[in-house]
């Protein structure tokens, strides 16, 4: 009896892993890890043309929505929904932010480009004149030595920055409005109302 139990121990083991290479299984364990003091994280924010104007880092970073009172049901009890607000915890300071574009990524986790705006082709309308990404993302091809790339754009579609990976995997978290959660072989890359295209390398022309 007692080696069949270290037998099944074994198999287990042996079983998780095998899986660990797996994005799913990467991302439930930085889950984990995230909630833990020592997973460093850099937070970018940017306005809706793409320009960086804060930064912040820290070793434990969480993310929390806000909920918001809706009114009263046929029952009278009272109805909420997630606002656009979050909360965001910074090693135990906080910013709250709404409407700007946030990416969130992981200590040793670096794009291959940061674009700017003067990559982008611009009419007089503003920004309604803007070239296809495919134009921008092509001058920088090189720069990219995965097999995938992740393009970031703002809301209004001006590109941000880029980065590539062997293994690319992507959820949506719950309870956190407007966000997407990436996994770049093996670290974790959040993105907060931001457009975002991942793409095969050999696609881009």
């Amino acid at each position: 009896m007692k080696k069949k139990r270290v037998l099944l121990a074994v198999l287990v083991m042996s079983m998780t892993i095998a899986l660990s290479g797996c994005g799913f299984i990467q991302s439930r364990l930085n889950e984990f890890k995230g909630s833990l003091v020592g997973v460093s994280y850099t937070a970018n924010f940017y306005d809706n043309y793409g320009a960086k104007f804060f930064t912040a880092s820290g070793d434990k970073i969480d993310i929390d929505g806000n909920y918001v009172e809706d009114g009263t049901d046929a029952n009278g009890d009272t109805t909420s929904s997630l606002s656009s607000v979050i909360t965001i915890t910074i090693d135990g300071k906080e910013i709250e932010s709404c409407g700007n574009t946030v990416v969130f990524a992981e200590e040793g986790l670096q794009p291959d480009v940061e674009f700017s705006l003067s990559d982008v082709d611009s009419s007089s309308n503003g920004l309604s004149g803007l070239t296809s990404i495919s134009k921008v993302i092509n001058q920088y091809k090189n720069y990219f030595g995965k097999s995938r790339v992740v393009v970031i754009q703002s809301q209004l579609g001006v590109p941000i920055c880029a980065y590539s990976g062997d293994d690319v995997y992507w959820e949506i978290p719950d309870d956190l409005p407007k966000m997407t959660k990436l996994m770049i072989d093996g670290k974790a890359l959040y993105i907060h109302r931001a457009n975002f295209e991942i793409i095969d390398n050999n696609l881009i022309q």
